[in-house]
């Protein structure tokens, strides 16, 4: 149930021209496009997560280019958009939108592809009054469509490609196809090199980079924007867009949760905020997630995470054997974000791509090393769930009320019940997944806590050195140290010597300073001492 009658949230609807005639919320994000359509380059590529606004982009960018200055105007009642108050040329051209999202490409491969292409090509055509062969390979159709739209219009063709590379991320498990799929796509993307005389401007967007098609080798004319700072906000809603935009649904949360305007814009920002896509300190929420939440009452659910089950990922890390239990505060090279390819898939990237994992820290001086982690309790939470699935054999009725059990304990500074609960779900992973280090158990550990969609943290950097984990909830804050087949009062006695909850102290949070030993033998928790 929507809280706001009286305004509607585009929830789901990626059509520009829909969402400004009928009078849809709209976030401007017109300011910025101008930038790019202004600047030195014509040729663009832009990598981000699924739900994150790509196709609205797409769309937004056919409006302008194809000069329907009336939609960026006063209409509807909603006010005009900042592009029209810019110098912009307004200049009709030929905008040919190709979205590659709807394919079978696992299931029909190649022939798949070229149906998909020459289905979205067929009706771009008919727009232009354009006759295109059917006989013809989809590349010399591309090509006959490229220069009859601008022989038609008098004007040169704009070409965006909507989820560019879902042909080559939906068959990342069949390398047969994939590598056929790549070919072909080499091919039809190489027209855009070939007849680049004819084009005002490109734009492809997707999910991933790969590598070793000719969209980045042989199309070098492309600017890849995606760990470009100018433009880590052109996809997503930043922290003053939401509050200047959607006052009257948190108005509304305010008034039916009777939280405080902090208290509520606080957890808003640990559930949903967070995702980071440059070496600049700039995060955005999703905005599906986002609306979702205003739209259903300002309920705290995974409304992003549940849009799409990630297969791909967990069959990716069982066949990989990938630790998948360790998976926070990655540390990757720039050069590593253009490590995409079937040959030489690394985790890192395709986690951080897909928006499981986020940037949260940039140190030029270590080669370019970002740190890697989850970027909101959200995903967190259930990211975590499925991770733990696939080695906790558990029932999910089980596992329910095992998490029910340490939310509650946790919650009411309970510190034996949660940690029985924790003993719990440890018997539930098999024998011969453990690994004799400390690294593994603690991973294990944050796994268990991240699965309640409670703020938890690992390696918690403060300055008398690194906190094994914390874990916070409205009343209180828990610091744990942690030792293999050491004892717990050792762990205890680190936590009081380097003060780690000093930081914690006087906020007006109980603090709880846990020391746990895990005993390799027992592949369990041997004990735990508490103090505060």
């Amino acid at each position: 149930m929507a809280i706001n009658t009286e305004r509607i949230l585009p929830v789901g609807i990626q059509d520009f021209r829909k969402i400004r005639e009928r009078g849809f919320v709209y976030v401007d994000k017109t300011a910025r496009i101008y930038e790019l359509l202004t600047g030195s380059g014509e040729a663009f590529f832009l990598s981000r997560p699924r739900r994150f606004g790509k196709s609205l982009l797409c769309s937004t960018l056919g409006a302008i280019f194809e000069g329907r200055r009336e939609l960026f105007g006063e209409i509807a009642g909603r006010p005009a958009l900042a592009i029209d108050t810019l110098d912009w040329e307004w200049k009709k051209h030929p905008v040919i939108h190709i979205d590659l999202n709807a394919g079978e490409y696992s299931k029909y491969g190649v022939e798949g592809l070229y149906d998909t292409l020459r289905t979205e090509m067929r009706g771009e055509a008919e727009k232009y009054g354009v006759e295109l062969n059917r006989e013809d390979h989809v590349a010399s159709q591309f090509k006959c469509l490229i220069k009859g739209a601008c022989q038609n219009v008098g004007e040169k063709a704009v070409v965006i490609i909507d989820e560019y590379d879902n042909p080559l991320t939906s068959t990342l498990l069949e390398p047969t196809t994939h590598v056929q799929l790549r070919d072909a796509l080499k091919a039809f993307y190489g027209v855009l090199k070939s007849y680049d005389a004819h084009l005002r401007f490109i734009f492809l967007i997707g999910i991933s980079k790969f590598s070793q098609i000719s969209v980045f080798s042989s199309l070098n004319q492309l600017s890849d924007l995606t760990l470009d700072p100018r433009y880590a906000d052109i996809c997503g809603l930043t922290q003053d867009e939401i509050e200047a935009n959607f006052g009257p649904e948190i108005d509304g949360v305010l008034e039916r949760a009777g939280y405080s305007r902090e208290e509520y814009l606080d957890k808003l920002r640990q559930f949903y905020n967070g995702y980071r896509f440059s070496r600049k300190p700039l995060t955005v929420y999703n905005p599906f997630g986002l609306l979702n939440h205003f739209e259903n009452g300002g309920y705290f659910q995974p409304y992003w995470y549940r849009s799409g089950t990630p297969t791909l990922l967990t069959d990716l890390i069982n066949e990989r054997d990938i630790d998948f239990l360790n998976l926070n505060n990655m540390q990757i090279g720039y050069e590593e974000f253009e490590r995409f390819e079937i040959d030489n898939m690394e985790i890192e990237p395709l986690l951080y791509q897909t928006g499981y994992l986020t940037i949260t820290d940039y140190d030029e001086s270590r080669r370019h090393c970002f740190t890697l982690d989850y970027p909101n309790l959200e995903v967190r939470s259930a990211f975590s769930t499925s991770l733990a699935a696939h080695c906790m054999k558990t029932s999910l009725r089980e596992s329910s009320a095992l998490c029910d059990k340490m939310t509650t304990a946790l919650c009411n500074g309970d510190v034996d019940a949660a940690m029985e609960a924790v003993k719990l779900f440890m018997t539930k992973i098999p024998y011969d997944l453990f690994q004799k280090r400390e690294n593994f158990f603690q991973s294990v550990i944050y796994v268990i806590f991240a699965m309640l969609g409670l703020d938890c943290r690992t390696e918690e950097r403060i300055a008398t050195g690194r906190v094994d984990m914390v874990v916070e909830t409205r009343d209180f804050v828990y610091c744990f140290e942690f030792k293999l087949d050491g004892t717990a009062e050792e762990a205890l006695a680190q936590i009081d010597s380097k003060e780690y909850a000093v930081p914690w102290t006087g906020r007006g949070k109980k603090v709880f300073k846990v020391g746990v030993n895990f005993d390799f033998e027992k592949r369990n928790i041997g004990e735990w001492v508490y103090g505060t």
